[in-house]
Protein backbone atom coordinates (compact mmCIF):
# COMPACT_ATOMS: atom_id res chain seq x y z
CA UNK A 1 0.00 0.00 0.00
CA UNK A 2 1.15 3.24 -1.16
CA UNK A 3 2.36 5.19 2.06
CA UNK A 4 1.53 9.19 2.79
CA UNK A 5 4.67 11.40 3.14
CA UNK A 6 4.59 14.51 5.34
CA UNK A 7 6.50 17.92 4.99
CA UNK A 8 6.28 20.85 7.05
CA UNK A 9 3.51 22.06 4.96
CA UNK A 10 1.82 19.59 2.80
CA UNK A 11 0.43 15.87 2.68
CA UNK A 12 1.35 13.81 -0.20
CA UNK A 13 -1.07 10.85 -0.51
CA UNK A 14 -2.22 8.81 -3.01
CA UNK A 15 -5.45 9.87 -5.19
CA UNK A 16 -8.77 8.56 -4.90
CA UNK A 17 -11.56 8.55 -7.43
CA UNK A 18 -13.36 11.44 -4.96
CA UNK A 19 -10.23 13.30 -6.41
CA UNK A 20 -11.54 13.14 -10.15
CA UNK A 21 -13.27 16.70 -10.25
CA UNK A 22 -10.55 18.42 -8.86
CA UNK A 23 -7.77 17.39 -11.03
CA UNK A 24 -9.99 18.04 -14.32
CA UNK A 25 -10.36 21.31 -13.06
CA UNK A 26 -6.80 22.08 -12.11
CA UNK A 27 -4.92 20.43 -14.71
CA UNK A 28 -7.38 21.07 -17.28
CA UNK A 29 -6.35 24.75 -16.96
CA UNK A 30 -4.43 25.71 -20.17
CA UNK A 31 -1.56 27.26 -18.49
CA UNK A 32 -1.24 24.29 -16.54
CA UNK A 33 -1.40 21.96 -19.74
CA UNK A 34 0.64 24.40 -21.85
CA UNK A 35 3.73 23.67 -19.42
CA UNK A 36 3.22 19.85 -19.28
CA UNK A 37 4.20 16.89 -21.68
CA UNK A 38 1.57 14.15 -20.17
CA UNK A 39 -1.58 16.86 -20.28
CA UNK A 40 -3.32 17.35 -23.07
CA UNK A 41 -6.02 20.24 -22.91
CA UNK A 42 -8.80 20.21 -22.84
CA UNK A 43 -9.04 17.78 -20.16
CA UNK A 44 -11.91 15.97 -19.13
CA UNK A 45 -12.84 14.34 -15.41
CA UNK A 46 -13.71 11.21 -17.57
CA UNK A 47 -9.77 11.50 -18.08
CA UNK A 48 -8.83 12.05 -14.34
CA UNK A 49 -10.78 9.02 -13.42
CA UNK A 50 -8.44 7.04 -15.79
CA UNK A 51 -5.58 8.48 -14.89
CA UNK A 52 -6.19 7.87 -11.16
CA UNK A 53 -7.02 4.40 -11.96
CA UNK A 54 -3.27 3.97 -13.23
CA UNK A 55 -1.65 4.90 -10.09
CA UNK A 56 -1.72 1.76 -7.92
CA UNK A 57 -0.75 -0.57 -10.55
CA UNK A 58 2.05 2.03 -11.26
CA UNK A 59 3.16 1.78 -7.53
CA UNK A 60 3.29 -1.54 -7.15
CA UNK A 61 5.52 -2.29 -10.11
CA UNK A 62 7.84 -0.07 -8.19
CA UNK A 63 8.68 1.72 -11.78
CA UNK A 64 7.29 5.05 -11.21
CA UNK A 65 4.88 6.72 -8.81
CA UNK A 66 2.17 9.54 -8.28
CA UNK A 67 1.21 11.48 -5.11
CA UNK A 68 -1.48 14.20 -4.55
CA UNK A 69 -0.45 16.70 -3.09
CA UNK A 70 -2.50 18.40 -0.36
CA UNK A 71 -1.75 21.32 2.49
CA UNK A 72 -2.15 19.95 5.65
CA UNK A 73 -5.20 20.28 7.10
CA UNK A 74 -7.34 20.41 3.84
CA UNK A 75 -7.69 17.48 2.30
CA UNK A 76 -8.42 18.87 -1.32
CA UNK A 77 -5.62 18.09 -4.11
CA UNK A 78 -3.55 21.73 -5.42
CA UNK A 79 -1.39 19.07 -7.14
CA UNK A 80 0.33 16.34 -8.29
CA UNK A 81 3.84 14.78 -8.34
CA UNK A 82 6.01 12.00 -8.47
CA UNK A 83 8.46 9.51 -10.64
CA UNK A 84 7.15 8.75 -14.13
CA UNK A 85 10.10 6.57 -14.10
CA UNK A 86 12.35 4.70 -11.33
CA UNK A 87 14.88 2.87 -13.36
CA UNK A 88 18.39 1.72 -11.74
CA UNK A 89 17.61 3.69 -8.68
CA UNK A 90 16.95 7.06 -10.72
CA UNK A 91 13.91 8.75 -10.68
CA UNK A 92 12.59 11.38 -13.07
CA UNK A 93 10.74 13.58 -12.02
CA UNK A 94 6.65 15.08 -13.01
CA UNK A 95 4.46 17.46 -11.16
CA UNK A 96 1.87 20.26 -11.60
CA UNK A 97 0.33 22.45 -9.73
CA UNK A 98 -2.97 24.13 -9.82
CA UNK A 99 -2.54 28.21 -10.92
CA UNK A 100 -3.56 29.51 -7.32
CA UNK A 101 -0.53 27.70 -5.92
CA UNK A 102 2.28 28.87 -8.04
CA UNK A 103 4.99 30.97 -6.59
CA UNK A 104 4.78 29.96 -2.96
CA UNK A 105 7.35 27.10 -2.66
CA UNK A 106 4.78 24.27 -2.71
CA UNK A 107 6.31 21.89 -5.70
CA UNK A 108 9.65 22.15 -4.13
CA UNK A 109 8.59 21.38 -0.58
CA UNK A 110 6.79 18.90 -2.32
CA UNK A 111 9.52 16.89 -4.13
CA UNK A 112 12.23 17.75 -1.11
CA UNK A 113 9.77 15.51 0.55
CA UNK A 114 9.13 13.07 -2.07
CA UNK A 115 12.85 12.97 -2.70
CA UNK A 116 13.79 11.89 0.90
CA UNK A 117 11.28 9.44 1.11
CA UNK A 118 12.81 7.76 -1.39
CA UNK A 119 16.15 7.97 -0.62
CA UNK A 120 15.49 6.65 2.75
CA UNK A 121 12.91 3.79 1.94
CA UNK A 122 13.86 2.86 -1.46
CA UNK A 123 17.42 3.55 -2.26
CA UNK A 124 16.74 6.80 -4.65
CA UNK A 125 20.41 7.49 -6.08
CA UNK A 126 19.83 9.61 -8.27
CA UNK A 127 17.20 12.60 -10.18
CA UNK A 128 16.22 13.87 -13.44
CA UNK A 129 13.82 16.46 -14.50
CA UNK A 130 12.78 18.14 -17.55
CA UNK A 131 11.39 21.44 -18.24
CA UNK A 132 10.07 23.32 -21.50
CA UNK A 133 12.87 25.89 -22.26
CA UNK A 134 10.03 28.66 -21.78
CA UNK A 135 8.98 27.11 -18.56
CA UNK A 136 11.23 29.33 -16.03
CA UNK A 137 9.13 28.28 -12.90
CA UNK A 138 9.71 24.83 -13.40
CA UNK A 139 13.49 25.53 -14.06
CA UNK A 140 13.34 27.43 -10.72
CA UNK A 141 12.15 24.59 -8.90
CA UNK A 142 14.60 22.16 -10.22
CA UNK A 143 17.57 24.36 -9.89
CA UNK A 144 16.54 24.59 -5.97
CA UNK A 145 16.43 20.84 -6.05
CA UNK A 146 20.43 21.33 -7.49
CA UNK A 147 20.45 19.56 -9.76
CA UNK A 148 22.45 20.33 -12.80
CA UNK A 149 21.81 21.56 -16.57
CA UNK A 150 22.65 19.01 -19.04
CA UNK A 151 21.48 20.05 -22.00
CA UNK A 152 18.56 21.55 -24.02
CA UNK A 153 16.87 18.83 -26.95
CA UNK A 154 13.63 19.06 -28.85
CA UNK A 155 10.85 16.43 -28.52
CA UNK A 156 7.46 16.22 -30.63
CA UNK A 157 4.34 17.13 -28.46
CA UNK A 158 1.46 17.40 -29.82
CA UNK A 159 2.17 17.32 -33.68
CA UNK A 160 4.68 20.17 -32.97
CA UNK A 161 8.39 20.41 -31.86
CA UNK A 162 9.29 21.94 -28.23
CA UNK A 163 12.68 22.71 -26.74
CA UNK A 164 13.28 21.37 -23.81
CA UNK A 165 15.89 21.36 -21.15
CA UNK A 166 17.21 18.45 -19.23
CA UNK A 167 18.74 17.84 -15.52
CA UNK A 168 20.66 15.91 -13.46
CA UNK A 169 21.56 15.19 -10.14
CA UNK A 170 23.40 12.57 -8.36
CA UNK A 171 22.23 11.77 -4.61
Amino acid sequence: MQPSITTERLLLRPFSHNDAATVAKLAGDKRVSDMTKNIPYPYSQDMAVEWIKTHKPQYESGHSVVYAITQKGDDGVIGALGFVEIINGVGTLGYWLGCDYWGQGIATEAVNGLVNYYKEYHSLQGLEATHFVENHRSRAVIEKLGLNYVADTEIELRGEQRAISVHRRTL
